[in-house]
């Protein structure tokens, strides 16, 4: 059985690398057939139809609220002109300073990230932010890079993120919260580094006649530039962080009351139901894809933790799972590129089921699959070219995002096996 279980994961990553079916698809496929294999009937409360697919399509509902809360709160700050006034100020303050700019709009990076993951975040904060880098003489490679950096550093305290882990790992919000704040000042480290060396090692030359990508890579755009929004409307991105990681506020209340205050300091009331509608619309269209694969994913996390699948799969896992330390940071740390291109160690694909399988079987302490699923995640947030917000960021700074991938890896990997040290240190 475990023969065949792994079989079927095989087959499933080479349909998501070979683009031969969609990442969601390919999930319900792998966890269809894992239910099965584990042993599971086909119909009844136990069966695959039931336990499976429609029990597991609503394991990671709380995520899935919590990422289109995000996704409406992202909305908001773009409609409403927080975002670009943010962008805005930084570059103002910066001046022509290449580095001084780079950096500041990392930091509104983090801010966007914090709030809303994927593009959604790298447009808020790279559709002013990527041209004013570029036109102070930053290469284009580098501005790309700085974008999706500050994109992965935000997911430390990104509510969405931590819903996510708590539930695949079965860890409360606070243990999620506590690693996370270790692992946030060792992301700023690696990518201040990134920019700094980069921009460099590229020297800086102004490029006032700003190249930027084509038309087509650009997002539609109707109506006027919004104007610049009221200063305590900026502090927005801060609201739903305070919330939760100060006042120990649940996540989905706090990104609401996040939403609240964005209206609140923002709109008029009378047009306040109407902008509320608009951007929750704009929301749902930018929170659909992630939903549909977050539904697939909980459909893999139940298939996966199967007594039979477990059963099954616990002896090889044991088996070739380093147990001391120093293995464990070595052999994962050499494996870190598998999270890349929808590999076997995406933590939003087959990696996540790999995780359940680590945990459920007693392979490893759960702290231990938290900071390996933390660590990898950080990687493919920046380096991975098939991520949304590294094709964004790539194409609207005019370069392709494999030459993202090529300069960000290093950089990604080394975090990346930090991430791992942290963990060993910490929990093995």
């Amino acid at each position: 059985m475990a023969v065949a279980i792994l079989a079927v994961m095989a087959v499933g990553v080479v349909l998501m690398l070979t683009r031969k079916l969609p990442t969601g698809f390919a999930l319900i496929g792998m966890a269809f057939a894992i239910g099965l294999l584990a042993g599971a009937p086909l119909m009844g409360d136990k069966g695959v139809t039931t336990l499976v697919l429609q029990n597991g399509a609503v394991l990671l509902a709380q995520t899935m609220i919590a990422i289109l809360l995000g996704a409406w709160l992202g909305s908001l700050m773009g409609e409403t002109g927080i975002a670009s006034t943010l962008v805005r100020k930084t570059v103002e303050f910066a001046g022509d300073r290449p580095y001084v700019v780079a950096l500041g709009l990392f930091v509104v990076s983090i801010l966007c990230g914090a709030v809303t993951g994927s593009a959604p975040a790298a447009m808020l904060a790279g559709i002013i932010g990527i041209p004013a880098m570029i036109a102070v003489g930053v290469p284009p490679v580098t501005a790309a890079g700085t974008i999706v950096f500050g994109v992965a550093a935000g997911i430390p305290f990104e509510l969405a993120s931590w819903q996510y882990l708590s539930t695949a790992l079965k860890l409360p919000i606070e243990t999620i919260r506590h690693f996370q704040l270790y692992m946030f000042p060792i992301v700023v480290v690696f990518a201040v580094a990134f920019i700094l060396i980069e921009s460099r090692r590229r020297g800086v030359q102004h490029a006032w006649a700003v190249r930027t990508a084509p038309r087509t890579a650009r997002p539609a755009r109707t109506g006027r530039r919004a104007a610049d929004a009221p200063w305590y409307s900026l502090l927005t991105p801060l609201v739903p962080i305070v919330l939760a990681l100060g006042l120990d506020v649940p996540i989905i209340p706090s990104l609401l009351v996040g939403v609240i205050y964005a209206l609140v300091t923002t709109t008029r009331p009378s047009r306040m139901a109407t902008r509320a509608l608009r951007s929750l619309y704009d929301g749902f269209k930018v929170a659909a894809p992630p939903l549909v694969l977050f539904i697939a994913i909980g459909m893999l996390l139940t298939a996966v933790q199967l007594p039979g699948a477990v059963n099954a799969l616990k002896p090889i896992a044991t088996a070739v799972s380093p147990h001391n330390a120093i293995l464990f940071v070595l052999v994962f740390g050499l494996l870190t590129p598998l999270c890349l291109y929808r590999g076997p160690f995406n933590i939003y694909g087959l990696g996540a089921g790999i995780a359940s399988v680590l945990v459920a079987g007693g392979v490893y302490p759960v702290m231990g699959v938290l900071g390996l699923m933390s660590s990898y995640n950080q990687v493919l947030g920046v380096s991975d070219p098939t991520s949304t917000q590294t094709v964004w960021s790539a194409e609207y700074a005019g370069v392709r995002p494999q030459r993202v991938l090529a300069r960000t890896l290093p950089y990604t990997w080394c975090l990346g096996i930090a991430g791992l040290v942290l963990t060993a240190a910490l929990y093995l």
